[in-house]
């Protein structure tokens, strides 16, 4: 079991205690400076100021503990507050996204089923409309599922050697028709063997989620480059494209669940708008860090690090 750690309140109640005892021993077991050892006392006087340090001590302490569980309180009271928030904002965020494809979906299926002289070719794009818009319903099921996996389950997310070169160029092979499509060019300058203890199917979430995000944003005929290079406890990546990048006012925010700068387009390309916040916590998770940028070149840059400690 892990140990409870300790809160703000009891860290404070603690130190002040510990400072009172050093004073204690320091002024009153040795309250001559010329003492070489401790001694014991002969005065009356002595025993009486021990005595009284004893029962301020105490008093102290009582209302140092009756104030750090106030203040204990106060900071639970104010992150429960913070979490219910956030909660409701995720809730909202949730049903808005869930509308859009269950409302194209219903509206489809009751034309199809209210026209019963609705041609074949009509009922067929109909049907091919509502195949998309439940499988971004999937989608978007499976990427809620994923970020409450990280947010709630992390101790059951299994850790093991994964060999990221491979799992990248895997990556690769899987977008590269929509990447011809688009003009796009991708230059892999990943080392041959990149180890590191992770989770595979987050670790693929990190990679496909900044592949999808260039090929569907950064525009036609423009260069994505990924690389990477090791450090004492880490592999540092970059992840960056040359393509029409994003306003800097937009960069603090969108790693954030839902967030979209530009609605409709996002939509139009099938996002779901947790891509990037996926991202994230697949790369806290691992330990690591994540921070994005706007080269002088255009486009977006994002720098990251990924464990690469083996446990035995």
């Amino acid at each position: 079991m892990k140990k409870e750690k300790l809160s703000e309140g009891r860290k404070m109640w603690l130190s002040v205690m510990a400072i009172f005892l050093i004073y204690a021993f320091v002024f009153i077991l040795f309250e001559d400076y010329d003492r070489k050892f401790i001694m014991p006392f002969n005065e009356v006087s002595d025993w009486h100021l021990l005595l009284f340090s004893l029962l301020v001590m105490a008093g102290l302490s009582c209302l140092l503990f009756r104030y750090a569980k106030r203040m204990d309180e106060r900071i639970s009271r104010e992150q429960a507050e913070k979490e219910n928030r956030m909660r409701r904002e995720l809730t909202q965020n949730i049903a808005h996204e869930l509308k859009t494809p269950v409302a194209s979906i219903l509206g489809y299926t009751d034309t199809i089923l209210d026209s019963h002289d609705m041609t074949e070719d009509v009922k067929h794009r109909f049907l091919v409309r509502t195949n998309a818009q439940a499988r971004r319903l999937a989608t978007l099921l499976q990427d809620i599922s994923t970020l409450n996996r990280m947010d709630y389950a992390r101790d059951m997310i299994a850790m093991e050697r994964i060999n990221v070169s491979v799992l990248f160029a895997d990556i690769a092979e899987e977008t590269a028709i929509a990447m011809q499509k688009r003009q796009m060019t991708l230059h892999n300058c990943l080392p041959q063997s990149i180890i590191v203890q992770g989770n595979y199917s987050l670790l693929y979430s990190i990679f496909r989620n900044l592949m999808d995000n260039a090929v569907n944003y950064a525009g036609k005929g423009t260069t994505v480059e990924i690389a990477a290079e090791q450090q004492a406890d880490c592999w540092r990546f970059t992840f960056k494209d040359n393509g029409i990048g994003i306003p800097a006012k937009h960069l603090s925010r969108i790693f954030e669940r839902f967030y979209r700068i530009d609605k409709g387009r996002s939509r139009e390309m099938g996002g779901t708008g947790l891509g990037l916040a996926i991202v994230k916590n697949a790369v806290l998770l691992h330990s690591g860090n994540i921070t994005v940028s706007t080269p002088d070149t255009g486009g977006l840059a994002f720098e990251f690090t990924i464990s690469s400690e083996i446990e035995n």
